[in-house]
């Protein structure tokens, strides 16, 4: 009898995906279609043991639900999550004996697909344990300091996309420090103007009612439209006024990326600020005053305190969504690892493009998965 549904499907879409998919794909050259190698192939020898893990995440649909066959999933889908790493590498590196040092082996779609799904199943165990965010947390931490390892050791280093991050390790180095820049001065100029204008909204409703649209009209348009549609009146500010451009004001570059993502940003800081605030119990606030609080302490005290859950949910939609449009801004010559990224797509190179796509996907997880933790504390402790 299935007594777990989700790891069930799961299972289904992993299996189907390692007997039909390619586990990862040998090429000539970077530029070429590489032939399929399947996970059975891969598997060859003695690294069928890395697929032992799996193996045992077969029965876990039929266990009894109890805590001690949620943790042994949850042990058996972070062990498969680096086994998965180990076993591509390895493959990679017995198909590079033979082939030409430009050949390249990128990882294949059954190797993306069983990953998300034991990735999946593994947050899963994590949820049925009733584990906290800050527990969830570092699994997920340890899970990919076992990958950096595993990197480390050099077991990894026939993979054409550690092949890539290698040829360009200081350009990565600063597309990831440019990339954190731009969402940081995207974030901070949106909590400057947000968080007072979602206060103002909240005590004034005639003004929440022109505001919310014009926010709302903003979010419609495409992040490429945006970009493109400040590049005329910036370029003209920048030759207007020559220090302007002394500052880095122009049509293209980091002003128009951080002006478009501070535009998406204001409507869920200004709206969860808002609806935070009107969340907070009457009761509460009639409780301070009786208190002998002065209106200001009220604020600051008490009403503040307890929107702080909800606003924190905001701010987390504002960071992973800047983390995201932060790479798109590579378009206007923003840079940051969407530059890697489309670099890879206009050069039909899938490995180069991975390696700007997956550290945007980390960020945006590690940033969800922090301000998820301080949401916790702060429903935990509203006072």
């Amino acid at each position: 009898m299935i007594r777990n549904r989700v790891l069930f499907v799961l299972i289904v879409a992993g299996l189907l995906a390692g007997f039909g998919l390619a586990f990862v794909t040998h090429a000539p050259n970077r530029l070429v279609s590489g032939r399929p190698v399947a996970l059975i192939a891969a598997a060859d020898g003695a690294r069928l043991l890395a697929l032992l893990p799996g193996v045992f995440l077969l029965f876990g649909p039929f266990l009894p639900q109890r805590r001690a066959a949620h943790g042994a999933i949850a042990i058996a889908a972070a062990t498969f999550l680096v086994a998965l790493c180990w076993l591509a590498g390895a493959s990679a590196a017995s198909l590079a004996e033979s082939a030409s040092p430009a050949a390249r082996t990128s990882l294949g779609a059954a190797f993306w697909t069983l990953f998300i799904c034991t990735a999946l199943a593994l947050i899963d165990a994590a949820r049925r344990l009733g584990l906290s965010a800050a527990a969830g947390l570092l699994i997920g931490a340890a899970v990919a300091a076992a990958i950096a390892l595993l990197g480390a050791s050099g077991a990894l280093d026939q993979l054409s996309i550690v092949r890539e991050y290698v040829n360009r390790r200081d350009v990565f180095a600063d597309a990831v420090m440019r990339h954190i820049v731009i969402v940081l001065a995207a974030l901070v100029p949106s909590l400057i103007l947000g968080v007072p204008i979602g206060i103002l909204a909240h005590r004034r409703k005639t003004f929440a009612a022109g505001l919310f649209p014009i926010l709302n009209i903003v979010q419609t348009i495409p992040s490429i439209a945006l970009f493109g549609m400040l590049i005329a009146p910036l370029s003209s500010l920048a030759a207007i006024f020559p220090g302007l451009a002394a500052l880095g004001v122009s049509g293209i570059g980091l002003a128009p990326a951080v002006i478009a993502l501070v535009l998406y940003s204001l409507l869920p800081i200004v709206r969860n600020m808002a609806e935070g605030l009107a969340g907070v119990p009457p009761a509460a606030i009639e409780a301070a005053r009786g208190m002998g609080m002065t209106r200001r302490q009220v604020f600051w005290r008490v009403e503040l305190s307890l929107a702080l859950p909800v606003f924190l949910s905001g701010l987390r939609i504002t960071a992973v969504q800047a983390v995201g449009l932060a790479a798109v801004a590579a378009l206007i010559g923003a840079g940051g690892l969407g530059a890697i990224m489309f670099q890879g797509l206009f050069a039909y190179a899938l490995d180069l493009a991975l390696l700007g796509a997956l550290p945007v996907i980390l960020l945006a997880a590690v940033v969800d998965a922090f301000l998820r933790l301080l949401t916790a504390y702060a429903e935990r402790r509203p006072g």
